[in-house]
């Protein structure tokens, strides 16, 4: 198949703003998929509310445009009724670590067989540009007028901690490396974690005096390095990107189906 079967072309142009990088993870994950020769039928994408989420309406797939934070719950309940079924839950910060904060950490420990798409702006960008907890101290926001005094998380060392076997971390600056790594995600058998790093110039970027979107991407490739680089030996403070963790774990639909078979045979 094509990329533009996978998408629903009557609601395009998207509503993202203009130098909003989440129609490149958009982009990114159309690649992916038109790589595996995935058949539309056979995916389900969940997503639960802000900017990120508004990615199910694009796409062509069995889609569900759930509850804030939600994303996840609602996709391991599809998951564990069809296990045969790709599951994508794309989230933003809220929907990932903040209110879905709860969720995402028992999906990495149960292995559930999906992957959350982990789409980073640093801000809540559909309701105003509250500061979320990926947005970092000392980062201003409209609820943060004075500045923010919150840590961020990390979602890469979250996911890991929490037993998520893929965890993964790229930018909408490196194209071509999003695509690969969120093929590689999905092919994995468990609980993948990607981050994609996007800039919000309409709300974080204003906010924080970044500049311009093209700023913002310029950005992006300067303050990221390839996992194990030199140039993160020499600069500490560079954001590492590639894959982080990727190991085989018993699968939780998997196991749960031999306790079906257990309880079915009275062992």
């Amino acid at each position: 198949m094509a990329i533009k079967d996978y998408i629903r072309e009557k609601f395009f142009p998207h509503i993202w703003c203009p130098g909003c990088g989440h129609g490149i993870a958009l982009n990114g994950l159309l690649h992916a998929v038109e790589n595996m020769g995935l058949k539309k039928n056979d995916v389900v994408m969940v997503s639960g509310i802000g900017c990120s989420s508004r990615i199910a309406g694009y796409l062509d797939f069995h889609t569900l445009h759930t509850i804030h934070g939600r994303a996840l719950a609602f996709a391991i309940g599809v998951k564990m009724s069809r296990p045969e079924l790709t599951l994508l839950a794309p989230m933003g910060d809220g929907d990932a670590l903040s209110i879905g904060g709860n969720h995402f950490i028992h999906a990495c420990r149960r292995n559930i067989d999906m992957t959350a798409i982990v789409m980073n702006n640093k801000v809540y960008g559909m309701t105003g540009g509250q500061y979320s907890p990926l947005s970092g101290y000392g980062t201003m926001a409209t609820t943060a007028p004075y500045s923010n005094i919150d840590q961020q998380f990390d979602v890469v060392d979250m996911a890991t901690a929490a037993g998520a076997t893929f965890v993964a971390r790229t930018t909408a600056y490196h194209v071509q490396q999003m695509a690969d790594i969120l093929e590689e995600a999905i092919r994995h058998k468990g609980f993948s974690v990607v981050e994609v790093m996007t800039p919000c110039p309409t709300y974080f970027g204003r906010k924080n005096r970044e500049g311009s979107a093209v700023d913002m991407m310029e950005k992006l490739k300067t303050m990221t390095t390839p996992i194990g680089s030199k140039a993160k030996q020499e600069n500490p403070a560079l954001i590492e990107r590639g894959v982080f963790v990727k190991k085989e774990m018993p699968e939780y639909c998997a196991e749960y189906q031999k306790i079906i078979e257990r309880a079915t045979k009275g062992n």
